[in-house]
């Protein structure tokens, strides 16, 4: 079980979490892409899945979910990643990051700016938005698209205009000091695997590459190779 609240960020936008207090001394921070929530169900399923090692944190980026706002597509989201880290700093020793897309991306741009995360995982990540692949008229995008349908979710999604400047975590992802693994899915129509890949030729970290065969693109992979994704992000995070 968890605890929803709202943390308020440098710009008065509060952001809802679900907080799994486990009894651990770290926290792992979900942190989903454009279109996704903390409350979409593959997520609830993996923050009770990584809740039996660390508690655990999932948030609504603004303009989604729960939270206030309107979604700038990584413009302003580092906002939100800084108010539920501080928020994090106060009651563990130890904070993990595990992004998806646009949600690895912020979690990079964020390890770039900063120290305050021990460990991340980013899971499909742009090294650069304008590069975005997003071939969504693949059925290998549709059709994931399709059995991960919530009404619900998809109607607390807002949009600002997509044209803003945006920080690459291709720029920044060679200044990240904690230990950090970048996960691609082989046949991924949004983010293509070379957007992973160079970043993690770029990083000067502690580092690791793990390319899923045949798997498609970011809460993907943990639904179609459960078992591996769990047991790779859990070596990363715990050495299991």
């Amino acid at each position: 079980m968890f605890i929803e609240t709202k943390i308020t960020t440098k710009d008065n936008v509060k952001i809802a979490i679900n907080h799994y207090r486990n009894g651990f001394d770290s926290v792992l921070i979900f942190m989903p892409g454009w279109f996704m929530t903390k409350d979409s169900n593959c997520f609830l399923q993996m923050c009770e899945t990584f809740g039996l090692a660390t508690d655990v944190i999932g948030m609504d980026f603004r303009g989604h979910g729960q939270s206030e706002g309107f979604y700038t597509f990584t413009t302003w989201e580092l906002l939100d990643v800084r108010a539920v880290v501080n928020y994090a700093k106060k009651l563990y020793s130890e904070i993990y990051l595990i992004g998806f897309s646009l949600g690895a991306s912020l979690a990079l741009i964020y390890g770039g700016k900063s120290n305050f995360a021990d460990k991340i995982i980013a899971v499909s990540p742009a090294c650069d938005f304008d590069k975005i692949e997003n071939h969504f008229w693949k059925k290998e995008a549709w059709l994931p698209t399709l059995q991960k349908a919530e009404m619900k979710r998809w109607l607390s999604v807002r949009p600002s205009a997509i044209i803003r400047r945006k920080i690459k975590p291709i720029d920044v992802v060679d200044k990240i000091k904690c230990p950090t693994l970048f996960i691609a899915g082989e046949n991924d129509p949004t983010v293509y695997p070379w957007h992973t890949e160079k970043l993690y030729q770029k990083a000067v970290c502690e580092k690791k590459y793990e390319l899923f065969k045949n798997c498609n693109h970011a809460e993907d992979l943990f639904i179609d190779e459960k078992d591996k994704f769990v047991e790779v992000c859990s070596s990363w995070l715990f050495g299991e």
